[in-house]
């Protein structure tokens, strides 16, 4: 297939593009730089250029491709409910381009929009559309393409890693350098999942190869890593205090991690490996973090 990914260069991105690739797929990456296009040509692809702006250059890369994968996102927290409208935005220009063709569209997400019940792991076969979180956006966006004809599937993602980033961890990891304690919230016993970004890249592979309409995957390794755990390692490799954070002090420290800092967000990914045959076989959350460079 000849497919267009947006975020080609990003942190996930730059994992997919090889693993499609070496897949035998040809590989349209959007970038809106030179050194982007340049790094795209090394890999094997070919680039595009554009952005989550210009939704034009989205639909040109969407109609010359056999399949989409979003993965892009803006990843500016202090603007977090306009950049999931933007991510609308850009959902529904790549599937403008799709609509009444059976090439698919894969689209990010996060795992807790597939979560109904606090303690309980999020799971494929759910959407909350009544989730208070602002990411379930784009899932709506994917809805509603569906209902317009477009061939919509779902990646959700945990918090994704590797010994250079891991998810909202790495915010943390900055936190603690910059404030001089590792911290956590009550007991810290709230628990991420987690998952390796090769296993992540290798999910989106095979959802897209699959092209199955409405399906939603999780590309969970772990269901759940404690935060006590993760705050305790972030302190060793920083040589930092480790303490436990009340209620009343959460928004201080964390700014704008605090809407997750406390949060239990569970996965399972046991239906998107039963239905695509796909094993997590990348390290843990916490061994990654043992052996980052901190």
């Amino acid at each position: 297939m000849k497919v267009f990914v947006t975020g080609a260069t990003g942190f996930i991105g730059s994992a997919i593009v090889p693993e499609l690739i070496n897949a035998g797929h040809q590989v349209i990456g959007l970038t809106r730089s030179d050194a982007g296009a340049r790094s795209l040509v090394a890999a094997g692809a070919a680039a595009h250029r554009g952005d989550l702006e210009d939704l034009e250059s989205l639909r040109i890369g969407a109609s010359k491709s056999d399949g989409v994968i979003h993965c892009a996102f803006d990843h500016d927290f202090s603007n977090f409910v306009a950049n999931c409208e933007k991510d609308r935005r850009v959902i529904e220009a790549l599937g403008s381009a799709l609509i009444g063709s059976k090439r698919p569209l894969l689209i990010t997400s996060g795992v807790g929009m597939g979560s109904l019940e606090p303690g309980k792991p999020a799971t494929e076969d759910v959407f909350n559309a009544d989730h208070p979180h602002p990411r379930k956006t784009s899932e709506l966006a994917g809805v509603s393409m569906s209902a317009a004809g477009v061939n919509v599937s779902v990646v959700r993602l945990p918090q994704v890693h590797n010994t250079i980033k891991q998810g909202f961890v790495t915010p943390l990891v900055n936190l603690a350098r910059e404030k001089g304690v590792s911290a956590y919230v009550g007991d810290g016993a709230n628990r991420w999942s987690a998952g390796h970004v090769l296993d992540a890249a290798r999910l989106y592979r095979l959802a897209l190869e699959k092209q199955e309409a409405g399906s939603r995957y999780h590309a969970v390794g772990e269901e759940g890593v404690p935060m006590r755990d993760i705050a305790e390692i972030i302190g060793r490799g920083l040589k930092v205090p480790v303490v436990a954070l009340s209620a009343e002090e959460v928004a201080a420290h964390f700014g704008w991690l605090a809407m997750f800092a406390g949060a239990e967000i569970l996965a399972s990914s046991a239906i998107t490996q039963e239905r695509l045959g796909w094993r997590p076989t990348g390290p843990r959350l916490i061994t990654d973090l043992e052996q980052m460079r901190y």
